[in-house]
């Protein structure tokens, strides 16, 4: 019983000291983080480079910060950091966008992956690799980064521009041939015959994506309409529908993030996609800090001096030759030089799914640590320089732009906009909101309705009312939008928070939009009109004041009385009828 006890005493303060541990460790590191992230800031440096530069500093090349008794759980934390980020990028890529960019994605996909396997094994070879690690070194180096890419395209609204929707089609192709790739290899390793493995993971995949687009027709839009209720409830079946999805592909064999990517798309024609992507990027942002703070602390200063010339010379292939071989190919298949160059830019670094899969073949027995070791520092070269390109495209593009007039055709395809334009936004469509919505629709303004209510949102579909499910308190949802070209806002949102944050955003890039808001209390309605709106409204006291008015008008005279109410009541039947869809 003693023993027992003891063993059970010596478990719990094993446990609480690793805890502790973990703790401890994960403070200082987000310390650094943080540090690391003001100082990029104010040297006007991309802030995924300062979480490279942290994990430098926390790993074994400095400091050795980050090892404690269980380190997996920092890669548990960066793995979810992969998977919400391609769970939001599923949430951007509809049915539509994939038919309208499908073609040239599964061409420069292909194409890239090929050139680039075919060019990589002989630098290997150049550097006197044997065959299998040249191999491995080129098929991996083929695959661009899926979280690189999307977070710079989502940070500056670039998900929905021709060349961010090429990029991330691109993204996929990679990603599924990354896939088949970490199938041989797992094959390898379990002893059994290529062919066999392969299509039994084929046949897995199909039957996983097949009940996904069963559920996605089905089951989710029943389901979202019941958790669109509450944002909180919204929330968490996203995580839930997103980690849940990922979770059975991994326990299937496959990869976890193709299983993130599909549940996204699941939910892409939701009409609650953008709150819900919306809402997911605060957990994708901490995540992905700590997934960049990872791959940093895996660099090693032997290593880099060892290998210096393979990995300069691997480097410099990645950052050149596949922006060019992406920019050749889209450029023959008739696309713009502007939209190929950013395309092409953002191919420019090495993916996760190159170090999983160096990683497998260390298992395997096929390649030693080095190889890992080069790949590693080849990844936190090219995503450092190209996220810095990638940030100042505005910049390289003039300067490069005469050359690029090579690869281009004559009438090429030009990138439309990538926000919606509208003349009138009307945020919050209950009560006040819906005495608003007969006036902007006699005035032709192109409008939108913007609610958090599914019940609203379903009536407005009934009347053919523009309207989309979000909640405007979200930074990314008004940032898809021409806000710069509004020429009325109306907010009737009974929260002083969210009317201010409205106010300040749209002041700053449009001063001439007539900006009209909700207060509850006087002083709030001060803080609004000095901060610039155009009108406060103030539904408490504007009842008590129109009813001032009338008996200013009319007296004591019943009659008249009589006839203000009248109209009053046809008012109110008629918002009533709108209430019940009539």
């Amino acid at each position: 019983m003693m023993d027992v006890n003891h063993r059970t005493v010596v478990c719990g303060l094993w446990t609480y000291y690793t805890c502790m541990n973990i703790f401890l460790e994960l403070s200082l590191i987000l310390a650094v983080a943080t540090a690391m992230s003001f100082l990029m800031q104010m040297i006007r440096q991309p802030l995924i480079l300062g979480h490279i530069l942290t994990g430098i500093i926390v790993g074994p090349a400095v400091f050795n910060i980050l090892h404690a008794p269980t380190p997996e759980s920092f890669e548990v934390f960066s793995r979810l950091g992969i998977i919400t980020l391609l769970f939001i990028v599923g949430l951007g890529l509809s049915p539509k966008i994939i038919k309208e960019v499908g073609k040239v994605a599964i061409a420069a996909g292909l194409v890239q992956v090929v050139c680039t396997s075919i060019l990589g094994y002989f630098i290997g070879k150049g550097f006197g690799f044997s065959d299998i690690v040249s191999a491995y070194l080129a098929v991996a180096f083929t695959f661009s980064s899926t979280i690189i890419i999307s977070k710079i395209l989502s940070d500056k609204h670039e998900l929905h521009t021709l060349h961010g929707k090429i990029s991330i089609g691109i993204l996929l192709v990679q990603d599924l041939v990354a896939t088949l790739a970490l199938i041989l290899v797992t094959a390898t390793m379990s002893g059994g015959r290529l062919q066999d493995a392969f299509l039994f993971t084929l046949a897995k995949g199909i039957l996983l994506v097949g009940g996904i687009v069963f559920a996605s027709w089905m089951i989710l839009p029943s389901l979202t309409r019941i958790f669109a209720r509450s944002q909180e409830f919204l929330y968490l079946f996203a995580i839930a529908w997103g980690i849940g999805s990922a979770a059975v592909f991994h326990a299937c064999g496959l990869s976890a993030e193709l299983g993130a990517l599909s549940a996204g798309i699941a939910l892409s024609t939701s009409p609650y996609h953008y709150e819900i992507s919306a809402k997911m990027k605060l957990l994708r942002d901490f995540f992905i800090v700590l997934f960049f703070i990872v791959l940093g602390s895996q660099l090693s200063a032997s290593r880099l001096s060892a290998f210096a010339w393979p990995i300069a010379a691997y480097s410099a292939f990645i950052l050149i030759a596949n922006p060019l071989i992406i920019m050749a190919i889209m450029g023959a298949m008739g696309y713009a030089k502007k939209t190929f160059f950013n395309t092409g830019l953002a191919m420019a670094q090495v993916s996760e799914f190159s170090l999983i899969l160096i990683m497998l073949g260390i298992r395997a027995g096929h390649v030693s640590n080095d190889t890992l070791s080069i790949a590693t520092i080849v990844a936190i070269i090219t995503i450092s320089i190209s996220t810095i390109m990638m940030l100042n495209s505005e910049r390289l593009y003039p300067v490069l732009a005469p050359f690029l007039q090579l690869f281009e055709r004559k009438n090429p395809i030009i990138e439309s906009s990538k926000k919606q334009k509208y003349s009138a936004l009307l945020f919050g469509c209950h009560r006040v909101g819906a005495d608003f919505l007969p006036s902007i629709m006699k005035r032709g303004y192109p409008f939108l309705v913007v609610d958090f209510d599914p019940q609203m949102i379903a009536r407005l579909k009934e009347q053919r009312i523009p309207c989309r499910y979000g909640d405007v308190s979200d930074d990314g949802f008004l940032d898809s939008f021409l806000l710069e070209k509004c020429k009325l806002i109306i907010s009737t949102i009974p929260d002083f928070e969210t009317n201010a944050y409205i106010l300040n955003r749209v002041r700053k890039i449009n001063s001439s939009a007539v900006i009209i808001l909700i207060a509850q209390h006087i002083y709030e309605a001060e803080t609004l009109y000095d901060d610039g709106a155009s009108y406060v409204v103030m539904p408490h006291h504007m009842g008590g004041n129109y009813a001032a008015m009338l008996i200013g008008k009319h007296g004591a005279d019943a009659r008249l009385f009589n006839i203000e109410k009248q109209k009053h009541l046809k008012h109110l039947e008629e918002r009533h009828a709108f209430q019940l869809g009539h």
